[in-house]
């Protein structure tokens, strides 16, 4: 298993356009991206960060609920706006996937799902990651 790059860190917000603004208008970072995931009950924005020859891209992904009764919505409940993940680019998000779910790690979605950009997606639990929601990425 390798992981190619850090894919994302996710940002969970009460106001969708106010924080797109402030990344924007604040440091610079370009909208690349907006999308409503119902599967995960989120409406999200892709903010370039930067890019590298070989096409990699560093991004923030804000996120914002759709439901009340959506994970991220009750995120924002408990904890208030914020760091929610960090993703992992991966060539192979299945393998990946099972390679750490063999290795003790609870997979959340298994097999992974479509993310945004139709992308394949997984994430992995935070109590065995040292507290942090890690999502695993395979763009296509």
């Amino acid at each position: 298993m390798a992981f190619t790059r850090i894919d994302h860190i996710g940002i969970v917000c009460h106001d969708l356009d106010a924080t797109v603004a402030f990344y924007t208008d604040t440091f610079g970072f370009e909208l690349i991206h907006t999308e409503d995931i119902e599967s995960q009950g989120v409406r999200e924005a892709i903010l370039r960060v930067n890019g590298t020859d070989d096409g990699a891209l560093s991004c923030l992904q804000l996120l914002t609920p759709l439901h009340e009764d959506s994970a991220v919505s009750r995120w924002l409940a408990e904890r208030g706006p914020g760091v929610h993940h960090i993703a992992f680019g991966t060539d192979d998000v299945d393998a990946a996937a099972g390679e750490l779910g063999r290795a003790g790690i609870r997979v959340l979605f298994d097999p992974p799902g479509t993310g945004s950009r139709g992308s394949r997606v997984t994430f992995l639990h935070p109590k065995d990651c040292h507290g942090v929601l890690t999502e695993l990425v395979t763009l296509p």
